[in-house]
């Protein structure tokens, strides 16, 4: 796995994250971005998943609920790898999200999450992601 390669997945994540924001939801390929098993953190606690019809759905509830917050623009400014082995990593990704309130005025917010990353047969996928308090974030710039 190379930084590289990292990289290229991500600009693909974002990209399918602005896909789905603005146009019909393309949900094999999200889900091929991850494992079939995950586990995810944050500070409302620890939880695990499987890559099947109701992480779809979450998924789908996921985008019309930002789509609802009037989010315009998800970017990734950068990415950085901590190898762990040879088909591991910890990928440390910060984004920038434009919203655009209810009073028209728009805000960018910066943000990080971090991906427990996988490299088998020849493909990368997300097992896990660590992320902060999404929400607080949100309201202290009044987005919510």
């Amino acid at each position: 796995m190379t930084i590289e390669r990292l990289k290229k997945f991500f600009c693909r994540y974002e990209s399918f994250f602005m896909k789905s924001l603005y146009e019909e939801i393309d949900s094999e390929e999200i889900l091929n971005l991850y494992a079939s098993e995950f586990i995810a953190a944050t500070p409302l606690g620890v939880m695990t998943g499987k890559n099947d019809d109701d992480f779809k759905q979450a998924l789908f509830a996921g985008y019309e609920q930002y789509r609802k917050m009037g989010t315009k623009k998800m970017c990734v400014r950068d990415v950085k790898m901590t190898p762990i082995d040879e088909r591991h990593c910890l990928a440390d990704v910060e984004w920038t999200a434009t919203y655009e309130k209810t009073d028209g005025t728009r805000i960018d917010i910066d943000f990080q999450v971090h991906y427990l990353m996988q490299e088998k047969d020849e493909n990368l996928r997300i097992f896990g992601w660590i992320a902060g308090d999404e929400q607080e974030l949100l309201k202290k710039s009044g987005v919510i």
